[in-house]
């Protein structure tokens, strides 16, 4: 179901051989962008610097994405439980996307990629959600890829908001108990919005962690899972490749047999 590589491992072809099948790239692809404190600690600078050479990863890996024909990119951005971390960190990431797009709309637009953003953004700091809202406005007529930020997102918060809302039909009578489904769920969930690519097919996780996080539990039933060594920072365009490029290897059954 998933497998673990650094950039290094003999196992992992080169890049000059990775040839993917342009037939086979997975329509949605969500990220865990895992590592940015440890890669600025391990260089004996203040975490905040990692953050900040993760948001140019991003930029990067956005226009790769793209290129490579995918049309959803998720990436976990910020977390509902990360809100424990220390002020100044917190301050510092709120701070972030004001920067990140008034730089980078400009190259989105370029690039035709729509910005879309889900979670609970009404809790995020006003500068911090004018930044979010006018990038998503300047983007909306973008029809290539979709970059889906998931900010002040937690699975388990977002299946309890959709599981109120359902309880609130039933209550109003608008809704039977016996007639929700997998889909009356899916409906209700902050992916809703893209349609046929609401699930990932491919979720990647940077900086060798092999857990979750809270992220996109229902959505990722039938993923296919790659964890892989380097920080977020160090993430490149080939690793992306080389991560979808596993992704082609999987036979993706969905509880089935292949015929």
């Amino acid at each position: 179901m998933f497998s673990w590589f650094n950039k290094t491992d003999s196992d992992s072809p080169s890049d000059a051989a990775i040839q993917l099948d342009p037939t086979n790239v997975p329509g949605h692809v969500a990220i865990i962008m895992d590592g940015n404190g440890r890669w600025a600690q391990k260089r004996h600078l203040p975490r905040v610097a990692g953050h900040k050479q993760g948001m140019n990863t991003v930029k990067t890996i956005t226009i790769a994405a793209s290129r490579l024909g995918i049309k959803v990119l998720t990436l976990y951005a910020f977390s509902t439980e990360n809100w424990k971390r220390p002020n100044d960190e917190v301050n510092y990431l709120m701070k972030l996307p004001v920067e990140f797009f008034d730089t980078f709309v400009p190259d989105l637009v370029k690039n035709n990629v729509q910005v879309r953003v889900m979670g609970y953004i009404d809790q995020l700091p006003e500068k911090t959600r004018g930044a979010v809202e006018r990038a998503v406005a300047d983007t909306k007529d973008c029809t290539g890829m979709v970059l889906n930020f998931a900010l002040n997102y937690g699975s388990r918060a977002e299946i309890t908001t959709a599981v109120q809302q359902i309880s609130q039909e039933v209550e109003d009578g608008t809704l039977k108990p016996g007639d929700i489904t997998e889909a009356t769920i899916g409906q209700h969930l902050m992916t809703s919005g893209l349609g046929a690519y609401s699930d990932p097919d491919l979720l990647i996780r940077t900086s060798g962690e092999e857990r979750i996080s809270n992220f996109l539990l229902w959505q990722i039933a039938y993923s296919e899972f790659v964890f892989l060594g380097p920080h977020w920072p160090d993430f490149t365009p080939a690793l992306l490749t080389e991560a979808v490029y596993q992704f082609q290897q999987r036979k993706r059954r969905f509880g089935g047999l292949k015929k």
